[in-house]
Formats: C-alpha cells, sequence, structure tokens
C-alpha cells in the first residue's frame, strides 16, 4: 500500500468511529466452513531455539509442524521487546505508529479496535486468550468470549514466579496450566462456530527476581543433563568492548551476570532455556491431540511464533532489545491441514505479518491501516512477501538502562544506530558475515551502502510517524 494510500486511510478514520468501522470491515458470509485458528506465542524464544533449526533442541511437536507446514527460515520482529512486539502483533503496525512499549500507558483505543481479536469477534468467530497478554488495554479479557490473563509473579524471587496455578488442587507450571485451559476450551466450544484461540506462553523467559532464573517441571531434569553446551559466539573480551558504553554497563550486560558469566552459570541457564522449550513442545503436542479428538485437526490452521530474538551469551550479553539478529530473529510457522503442500520460505517475514494472516485465513477483510501482508498465500505455494527489501527495526523505549536504537535490515545488510548516542553507526555485510562481528561503517568503500541505508531508515521513519493516531 502507498503512503498516500495510508494517509488517506487515516483521514478517513478520524471523521467515524473506528469500532464501527472495524465491525464493518468485518462483516462476512456464512462461517460453517471458516477454518479454526490456533495461534500460539512464545516469549523470548529465538529463531535457533528449535529442533529443527538445532538437533540439540528436542522439539519433536514443533519439529512436525514445520515438516508439514510452511516453516520460515527468516522470520523477525519489528521490535525485540515483549511489550511493543505483542502490540504489534495485535495491530499489524509498527513500533513508530502504534506507539505503545512499556511506562507508555495503555494502548491507545483506535489500535486496539483494529486488533485481529476484536475483528474476529465481530465477524462471528469465538474468540480466546489464555497466558500472557503483555499488553496493558483497561478490560482486555473483555475482548475475548473467554479469557485468562497471567504472566509470572515478579514479587516472588524464587519458583513461584512460575508455580502458583493451580489444577485439581496441584500447583503446575504456567506452561502446563495455559495449555489445561485450552484443551479445556477445546472441548468445550460450540462446534457449530469457529473460533481463534490464542495462547500467550510466558516461557521460556527467564524468572528476573530469582538466582536461578529458569524453572522447569520436575519430568524435565532429565533433559539435556549429560550435554555440555558449546560456548557462545562472539564471546571474546573485544566484541564486548567494541560495544557502547551504555549498552556496556546496561541491562544486556547486568543479566550477563546473572546468566552467563561462569561456566556453570551458563551451562545452567541454557539447559534450563533449553528445558522450558521442550515443556512447550510437549503443550504443543498435548493440543494437537486434543484436535484430533475432537475432529477439530483437519480444519484448524496453527500459527506458531516467538515474540523476540534473545542473546545467549555472545557478545556477552544476555536480554534482547538490541538490533543484532540475534535479538530480531525468531522461530515462526503456518500450518494448514487443509491439503497444502509443506515448504521451506526464505522471504523476510515479520511479525507484523501475523495479524494480516490471521484475518485473511477467517475470511476477514484485512484493516487498510495494517503495515504487514497476509503469509496464507504461502500455503498455496504463492509467495506475498517476496519483493520486501527492507524492513525497519526499532527499540524506542527511552530508558538508561536500554539503549534506544534503530536500524534496517534487508536481505543482504543490517544498518543499526543509537537514538542518543551521536554519531555511532553499524553496519554489517549479512552475506559474507552473518553473526555480524564486523562493522563496516568506517570503511570508505562501503560510503554508498551506509548513505543509502541511512536514508531508506530515515524515509521509513518518517513515514510510520506520520500514520500515527496522536
Amino acid at each position: 500500500m502507498t503512503d498516500k494510500a495510508l494517509l488517506l486511510y487515516w483521514l478517513a478514520a478520524c471523521s467515524g468511529p473506528l469500532l464501527a468501522a472495524g465491525a464493518a470491515q468485518a462483516q462476512q458470509a456464512a462461517p460453517a466452513q471458516r477454518p479454526n485458528i490456533l495461534f500460539i506465542l512464545t516469549d523470548d524464544q529465538r529463531w535457533d531455539a528449535v529442533g529443527y533449526v538445532n538437533p540439540i533442541v528436542r522439539t519433536p511437536h514443533i519439529d512436525s509442524l514445520a515438516r508439514e507446514g510452511v516453516c520460515f527460515r527468516n522470520a523477525f520482529v519489528t521490535t525485540p521487546i515483549s511489550a511493543a512486539s505483542r502490540a504489534s502483533l495485535l495491530t499489524g503496525m509498527y513500533e513508530r505508529t502504534h506507539g505503545y512499549t512499556f511506562r507508555q500507558g495503555p494502548l491507545k483505543e483506535p489500535y486496539m479496535q483494529q486488533s485481529y481479536p476484536v475483528l474476529l469477534r465481530a465477524s462471528g468467530y469465538t474468540t480466546a486468550y489464555f497466558g500472557k497478554f503483555g499488553v496493558i488495554y483497561p478490560g482486555a479479557q473483555r475482548l475475548f468470549d473467554a479469557a485468562d490473563l497471567y504472566d509470572r509473579r515478579g514479587k516472588f524471587p524464587d519458583r513461584r514466579g512460575y508455580f502458583y496455578k493451580t489444577i485439581d488442587g496441584d500447583t503446575v507450571h504456567l506452561t502446563r496450566y495455559t495449555v489445561y485451559e485450552a484443551q479445556r476450551f477445546l472441548r468445550e466450544a460450540d462446534p457449530s462456530k469457529p473460533f481463534c484461540l490464542s495462547l500467550g506462553f510466558s516461557a521460556p523467559h527467564a524468572h528476573d527476581p530469582a538466582p536461578e532464573q529458569y524453572f522447569w517441571e520436575p519430568w524435565a531434569d532429565s533433559l539435556y543433563r549429560d550435554l555440555t553446551v558449546a560456548p557462545p559466539l562472539l564471546a571474546d573480551d573485544r566484541y564486548f568492548e567494541e560495544l557502547p558504553e551504555a549498552v556496556r554497563r546496561g541491562y544486556n550486560r547486568v543479566r550477563w551476570t546473572w546468566r552467563y558469566d561462569t561456566p556453570q552459570k551458563y551451562q545452567h541457564s541454557v539447559k534450563g532455556y533449553y528445558r522450558m522449550i521442550s515443556e512447550i513442545d510437549r503443550e504443543v503436542g498435548a493440543i494437537r491431540q486434543v484436535l484430533r479428538e475432537r475432529g477439530l485437526d483437519r480444519n484448524t490452521i496453527i500459527v506458531f511464533m516467538g515474540d523476540n530474538g534473545y542473546f545467549l551469551g555472545e557478545r556477552q550479553l544476555a536480554g534482547k532489545w538490541l538490533m543484532y539478529d540475534r535479538s530480531l530473529r525468531v522461530p515462526m510457522l503456518i500450518y494448514d491441514p487443509r491439503g497444502r503442500d509443506p515448504r521451506e520460505v526464505e522471504d523476510m517475514v515479520l511479525n507484523i505479518d501475523v495479524p494480516a494472516t490471521i484475518l485473511d485465513a477467517a475470511g476477514v477483510a484485512v484493516p487498510e491501516a495494517y503495515q504487514g501482508v497476509s503469509l496464507l498465500g504461502y500455503t498455496r505455494g504463492e509467495a506475498p512477501a517476496a519483493d520486501r527489501e527492507a524492513f525497519l527495526c526499532e527499540h524506542l523505549w527511552e530508558l538508561d538502562e536500554i539503549p534506544s536504537s534503530e536500524g534496517i535490515r534487508t536481505e543482504r545488510w543490517k544498518y543499526m544506530r543509537y537514538r542518543f548516542i551521536p554519531g555511532w553507526e553499524e553496519l554489517y555485510d549479512l552475506a559474507a558475515d552473518p553473526e555480524e562481528a564486523v562493522n563496516l561503517a568506517s570503511d570508505p568503500a562501503y560510503g554508498r551502502t551506509l548513505e543509502g541505508l541511512r536514508r531508506e531508515c530515515d524515509r521509513q521513519i518518517e513515514r510510520y510517524v506520520s500514520l500515527r493516531r496522536h
């Protein structure tokens, strides 16, 4: 969609209530043959923390979905932090437009009224959400026909952060509880109506207040016990020392000291991270079993992804937030059981594509304001994102401990800069240097490339800021 068309849309939207507009967009034919949709979102799962990319990680059920569906090898989030990324997953918009991140107040009403759950519900879908929502919005549970929104409990500096929900009197891990609620919903769902069930796992997010950081169920104790995890890449001191001072003293470094600064901590943390992902995988298998039992498996599309990437000690860092691929790149797949051929896709796809994909799958009109594209065509042998040449990546939260940054990524190049550190720029040739180890920004041989990407970054920022509702 052109910049002019986007501007015209917003001008039109200003003249009438967006809720009514959203309902009008959602008018559809009889729902009898519309597919069910299951959207599974994990927290802090980076792209290679799955078995189909990294055989060390035991995720047979997710791997099966990847083999049987469309597996996206180059999926990214536009903002590598849960709050802004999840707002983008709801609204189909960049952070520059929706403006939502931590400590910014609730997500603004016009954006939420264009979100995929609101439009699906208006079109006749039964909607449900269980687990971490991650976006502040008054009355968020009322957006859904069925909902239970919860996350880790930060007030407990121990396993109680993850273990506080109960099933039949027994305290269970949040991963198990989320799928327990999902299974109950599936068994009670009205078979005459299609549903969209969204699951927000808190795992494998570290429980930051606790010295142990990662908590899993007892059955997973034996997983990875005999594994010695290889040291992280780019672990030499020079990669850390090349970072801006604000990063070297910020949360990326502080959390590295919590998780990875000794060999013992590193082995414990990475294995704990993998164990929590394997627990999610087991629960994905449990959900698919209920779908089969209920005869829903042949008409339920499954979308799976992570909400942002993650550092596992690379550059002597932890967390996410920065514009490196470790922070931006996530697993993503679409499984459509309706006679589609499986495939792997190398095109760059984004979190902002997901809500358009969900609405398209349901036969609901995608709002003109959405800034992503529907990926459903990949299940039919098409390539709807093939012409995406570049995307804006950004982290706009202005916090001293996490320097705000922005950049542009193309298939070959990565350009990044810190918004409040004058003169600091980085440029990487991803074809020759996929680990982003050699900064070319000061090399005169790449001056034209640097200037072109700098201009593209400025252009995209200006575009998406202009579309913001103030």
